[in-house]
């Protein structure tokens, strides 16, 4: 796509913009266009505007996935400060941005009384992603707080979705491709914002001990097995320390993959099917990605294409 076939936009709209700075595990390629839009109606101006074949995806804070080295075509989305406000709506309920980040929405529930929303501390990621994913830790849910959201689908219009609508699984949702989400609202129970902050400092002090949150990483690699946990099964293949190029299994926590200062993404994603298979192999279990895995592998250098 070039500039002259792109819709005009009041945001900011950055040509072949490099995304690994923007994600955790700071490895990847670039974007085709990254845009980063001014306000809602702006975001839905330039979707309405865009070619229906262009592929369009929403980036939040980049801490759950792998960007391909060949890049994302199309279209990434990146909500910013006009869509990071949370306030307080209704009784126990809170209208937060789907740019928001799950800190600032936890301390937003602690300011007002509202409980059971502390486990958002713990996840680094927007609002937008949380909703995605059905983003959860130490036993909490997007689902069990969601009460419904606004997003704007691939052809500009905006919807609001009842939690219902969703259809949400373990770490999944029915969310329709290429739909944004720019808002929700989560719903809490009475509490004392004094037991809401030691709650939170718990879950932090918890990560802290028991997570690489010092190292260049993707959080949770792989989704839990009913019954079981990947991070159990990782570690009786043998894999914990394991390392493909920059890449290792976290010996801190084996359901962590980490950049150790190099790695490719390429090197990433062979590490975490190197891990899968010699799970399959000791444990008979098919763990599943919880990362997700965008864009596309980088090409192969001109004189190794069409050579066995």
């Amino acid at each position: 796509m070039t500039t002259g076939t792109l819709p005009k936009a009041s945001g900011k709209l950055t040509a072949n913009a490099p995304l690994a700075p923007l994600v955790w595990f700071k490895s990847g390629g670039n974007a085709e266009w990254l845009f980063e839009p001014k306000d809602l109606a702006d975001l839905q101006d330039f979707l309405r505007g865009l070619d229906p074949a262009a592929p369009v995806m929403a980036l939040g804070l980049g801490s759950n996935m792998i960007v391909r080295d060949g890049g994302v075509p199309g279209v990434v989305v990146r909500l910013g400060k006009a869509f990071a406000r949370v306030e307080k709506v209704a009784d126990l309920t809170l209208n937060c941005g789907g740019g928001a980040s799950g800190i600032l929405v936890s301390s937003t529930a602690r300011d007002n009384a509202i409980a059971g929303l502390e486990f958002l501390r713990s996840i680094p990621g927007t609002v937008g992603g949380f909703v995605r994913m059905n983003g959860g830790a130490y036993g909490g849910e997007v689902k069990d707080i969601l009460v419904d959201c606004d997003v704007v689908l691939r052809d500009g219009s905006l919807v609001t979705l009842p939690v219902a609508d969703l259809h949400y699984t373990y770490r999944h949702s029915e969310l329709p491709d290429g739909a944004i989400v720019v808002a929700a609202r989560f719903k809490g129970r009475p509490g004392e914002p004094q037991a809401i902050q030691a709650e939170m400092d718990r879950i932090s002090a918890s990560r802290e001990a028991s997570q690489p949150l010092r190292s260049k990483t993707g959080g949770s690699t792989f989704k839990n097995p009913p019954g079981q946990k990947a991070w159990e099964l990782v570690d009786k293949a043998g894999c914990r320390g394991f390392q493909i190029g920059g890449a290792q299994v976290s010996e801190k926590h084996t359901n962590f993959l980490i950049n150790t200062g190099d790695a490719t993404s390429a090197d990433i994603e062979a590490l975490g099917e190197e891990v899968r298979a010699r799970v399959r192999e000791t444990s008979g279990v098919e763990l599943e990605w919880e990362i997700q895995r965008v864009g596309k592998p980088a090409a192969a250098p001109k004189e190794q294409v069409g050579k066995k």
